[in-house]
């Protein structure tokens, strides 16, 4: 009963900002170092239909927001009509100097399937919804609760009212404090 009931106590105690991911360097990331922040995580791919408008108004969110406690968090998956062959490195140096990306890009991963990387199978669990396509989109809050997912076909332009007002929040917040 005792075992059981820690069990549940962790699963409750974890959110999207208690996990560890790599990034495109190769490098082990706690992603707590976005809590506290807005936080947009995208299954990204280069070949894709929709990568030229998401990688875009991707980076024009984070341009806008990012000094503003926000962050456009991309993972690059090959899971969709294989349209994310290259390496890591191809593909960071792909979105960088194509789309001036300047968003935090991690090493690629598998978001669905037995193979999928804890972190996304946290997001399909908390939000019921999972990645069918590229460019699936989870809003995360400061604490690291999932707020809601978007499929690729709801342009990023349409989240931008919502990713504003929660950025407004953090900054009114932030001026009580001072």
């Amino acid at each position: 009963k005792k075992l059981i009931l820690s069990v549940v106590l962790e699963s409750k105690n974890k959110d999207f900002y208690t996990f560890k991911v790599v990034n495109s360097r190769g490098k082990l990331v706690s992603l707590e170092k976005y809590r506290g922040s807005v936080s947009l995580v995208v299954n990204v791919a280069s070949e894709c239909g929709f990568t030229e408008e998401h990688y875009k108004d991707l980076q024009q969110l984070q341009r806008d927001f990012g000094p503003y406690h926000f962050n456009v968090l991309a993972f690059p998956c090959n899971q969709f009509g294989q349209q994310e062959p290259g390496s890591d490195r191809d593909i960071d140096s792909f979105i960088r100097r194509v789309y001036g990306a300047s968003f935090p890009l991690f090493s690629k991963i598998a978001v669905v399937g037995t193979g999928a990387n804890n972190v996304y199978k946290y997001l399909v669990e908390s939000s019921g919804k999972e990645p069918d396509w590229n460019f699936w989109k989870y809003l995360i809050d400061v604490n690291g609760g999932v707020v809601d997912a978007w499929g690729p076909k709801v342009p990023v332009k349409e989240l931008r009212p919502k990713i504003a007002e929660m950025v407004r929040q953090i900054i009114l917040k932030k001026k009580e404090e001072l």
